[in-house]
Formats: C-alpha cells, structure tokens, sequence
C-alpha cells in the first residue's frame, strides 16, 4: 500500500494539490462561461454598442459646437474691427465715399430714364 501515499507517507498533500488545481479550474470554468454567456447575449451587446455610438456622437456635436461658436466669435470680432476701421476712414476723409455715393446716385438716375425712355 506505499504505492498509493508515497515513500515518505505524504498522500495528503497530493490530495490537497489535487484538490486546489479542481478549484482553479472550476473557477477558469466559471469565468470562460460569464466570458461565452456574455458573448451570446446579443442584445445585450447591441445596447452596449448602441450606447458608445450615442456617447461618440454627443463629443463630437458638442466638440463641433464648440469650434463653430469659436468661430462666431472670431467673425464677429473681424466684422466689428473693419466697420470700425472703415468708420475711422470715413470721419478721416468724406471726400472719397461722398464721391462714390454721388456716382451710385447718379448711375441710378440715368438707368432710371433710359428705362422710362424705352417704354
């Protein structure tokens, strides 16, 4: 009967070791099949993918706002600085622009009676 227990009459820790590698491999077993379960659950998955798009989507909308209101801004910013570069302009000297809305004034007039004059 020493076959079984060994020379040195440790058995029991043979049977321990055996004991512990079952309990290690129920435990992989249990993972592997949360692992295949959650794999075979498509709507959950679905859901799950569905939810990361949705959160894509709302960084870039909010990412996408953010740069065209930067934008906006910019434009506005360049808008006002010209109408007041050109406002400076025109208290500086009048004489130019007067002259153009004289000459717009005066271009009108003469469409208006080679129009009448057609009828």
């Amino acid at each position: 009967m020493t076959g079984t227990t060994g020379s040195n009459g440790n058995g029991t820790g043979d049977t321990e070791a055996l004991r512990e590698e079952i309990r290690r491999t129920r435990v992989e077993l249990g993972e592997t099949m949360e692992l295949l379960a959650a794999k075979a659950d498509v709507k959950a998955r679905l859901k799950d993918s569905a939810e990361q798009a949705r959160e894509r989507v709302r960084e870039q909308a909010a990412s996408t706002v953010a740069r065209v209101r930067e934008q906006a801004a910019q434009s506005v910013d360049r808008a006002r600085t010209q109408a007041y570069d050109r406002s400076v302009a025109v208290r500086r000297d009048p004489v130019p622009w007067a002259t153009i809305a004289a000459g717009a004034v005066a271009a009108v007039v003469v469409l208006l009676i080679v129009r009448g004059r057609r009828r």
